[in-house]
């Protein structure tokens, strides 16, 4: 059993960003490892963001993919926004259980004032306001729960939310590093869990460890993988590993999807559409991918809503 976690896991590194999940101190800890440098660098592409969107925008991507993977349903979806009076304005991430997320900054090319000691500083870049975590499960009315934001930094956010909304103690750690250049040299983090059950011991134990923790970056930099990062911040805990999920920046937008859209603005809004005799274009939030509909396209959705 052991040789195929190991074996699952090398091939999940060797195809790029991946998630590793297990558990500790006797199942009484669940936790969740990722690197994921090209989720990271292809949402900086596709939004051609700021170093500063790119390194929160970064955090909550990695923390959405995590979160996915911890959905039971294979249906199911959460969304993470995040709304705030800095500059970048707000995030929002999508992600499903297989390690898919997708997401954009209301703000792509913000920056903080030049007189900003650090400009990278996610926490002034967001500001202060608010954290939404939405759960999408087939057939059932969407579960929403807000929290206010601590610090902004993202992971001190969702650290709180669990503990808030979720009344489970959590830990969440989460980095983005930038080349000189910057295109994302490393990024990767960890959830971890307190499950019913825990003791003392145990929260004495994580606590230590956590304070050996400084930097995510750091960890990636000198090579440790998510595997040997949860080992550290589980050491003495027993942690066992259980699986490896390889993850990606996935968007599902399409021409299809786009006429759906479009459709939905109704006969009215067509029929002056039509009558503009002009190619309608579509820009995908998520992925700035731009989807355009002919006349003739425009012209068949009137048909349809008219039938």
């Amino acid at each position: 059993m052991a040789d195929d976690i190991i074996s699952e896991a090398g091939r999940a590194a060797r195809s790029g960003d991946y998630i590793v999940r297990g558990t500790a101190a006797y199942g009484t800890v669940r936790a969740f490892g990722i690197t994921a440098r090209q989720t990271v660098q292809t949402a900086r592409d596709d939004h051609q963001a700021s170093p500063l969107v790119t390194v929160a925008l970064g955090r909550l991507l990695m923390a959405g993919q995590m979160m996915g993977v911890m959905l039971k349903g294979a249906d199911e979806l959460i969304t993470l926004m995040i709304r705030g009076d800095g500059p970048i304005r707000g995030l929002t991430v999508t992600a499903n259980t297989s390690g898919q997320a997708k997401g954009y900054a209301a703000v792509n090319d913000a920056v903080l004032p030049a007189s900003a000691p650090n400009p990278l500083k996610v926490g002034a870049g967001i500001g202060s306001g608010t954290l939404t975590v939405i759960r999408d499960q087939p057939g059932i009315e969407p579960y929403t729960s807000q929290v206010d934001l601590t610090t902004g930094e993202i992971g001190d956010d969702l650290t709180n939310y669990f503990y808030t909304s979720d009344q489970v103690p959590t830990s969440v750690g989460l980095g983005v590093l930038l080349s000189p250049d910057g295109t994302v040299r490393q990024a990767g983090g960890f959830i971890v869990q307190l499950m019913p059950g825990y003791d003392d011991e145990t929260v004495d134990c994580l606590e230590a460890n956590l304070k050996q923790i400084t930097s995510i970056t750091s960890m990636l930099e000198q090579g440790l993988t998510p595997t040997q990062i949860l080992q550290l911040v589980l050491a003495g805990l027993s942690y066992d590993e259980l699986d490896a999920t390889p993850v990606e920046f996935h968007c599902d937008c399409s021409k299809e999807r786009t006429k759906r859209a479009v459709a939905a603005l109704g006969a009215n809004t067509l029929r002056e559409m039509v009558e503009q005799d002009q190619p309608a274009e579509v820009v995908c939030q998520f992925c700035g991918k731009r989807h355009v509909l002919s006349v003739d396209d425009l012209k068949e959705l009137l048909d349809q809503s008219q039938a």
